[in-house]
């Protein structure tokens, strides 16, 4: 009987398609790319920045063999996470989670408060410092005062590093687990490109991006930024 050999046409296409099935498992369930497009985490994610998000991190296990073998945690405090924003699911938000389930969440003059204890985060960047004199927000700004609010359960307390700048928990209420997409791990490229960039949408604001990109790919790349780790 004559040996059986596949055409080599027959043999790229089986190639093609087992990695494409690879790419979709990875983007699916262990990696996603996230580019910034706001604001809201300034100064320590800036608009443009691209990122590596784990998706497996997070994953859910079903029994105490699963939980010992695979490395997955619970989201902690001071996690940055992308997920999907509640209001309108289809979009992608990325914050800090700074209330855990069962904690009770205070903003005292723009200072957060967790079980009656100041938290203390290095990372906060405010366009009005706290306590300011001379501040144009009001004391029932929520972003001055907010709470007391206790976090239910499978939910958590996501804020903005740049709080004055961040649209979070303080306007739209609690993140549901569920939406919870991954944690945000490292930048891969920084772009620096105006917040004009990102004002349009669609097909018109991706071949605007493709043309920025071909024309300042080497003077507007952040090079000190690729593979800065988010802490």
């Amino acid at each position: 009987m004559p040996e059986f050999k596949k055409s080599t046409t027959r043999e790229y296409f089986e190639s093609i398609v087992i990695a494409v099935i690879l790419a979709l498992f990875v983007r699916t369930w262990v990696v996603q790319a996230f580019k910034i497009p706001t604001g809201s985490m300034e100064p320590n994610l800036l608009i443009g920045d691209h990122l590596l998000v784990n998706k497996f991190v997070f994953g859910p296990t079903a029994t105490s063999p699963e939980r010992a073998l695979l490395p997955v945690a619970d989201v902690k405090r001071d996690d940055v996470i992308v997920f999907k924003y509640p209001e309108e699911p289809e979009r992608d938000f990325i914050k800090r989670v700074i209330g855990l389930p069962g904690d009770t969440v205070e903003l005292r003059e723009k200072r957060v408060y967790i079980n009656g204890r100041r938290l203390e985060e290095p990372f906060a960047h405010y366009l009005e410092p706290p306590g300011a004199a001379d501040s144009t927000m009001s004391a029932f700004d929520v972003r001055v005062r907010y709470g007391p609010v206790t976090v239910p359960p499978d939910s958590y307390f996501v804020m903005g590093d740049n709080r004055d700048n961040s649209e979070d928990s303080r306007y739209w209420g609690f993140l549901p687990r569920s939406y919870v997409k991954g944690k945000a791990m490292m930048v891969y490229w920084s772009y620096e490109s105006g917040r004009e960039d990102y004002q349009d949408t669609g097909l018109v604001g991706a071949l605007k991006g493709v043309a920025s990109v071909a024309v300042h790919f080497f003077t507007r790349t952040r090079w000190d930024r690729i593979f800065h780790q988010i802490h």
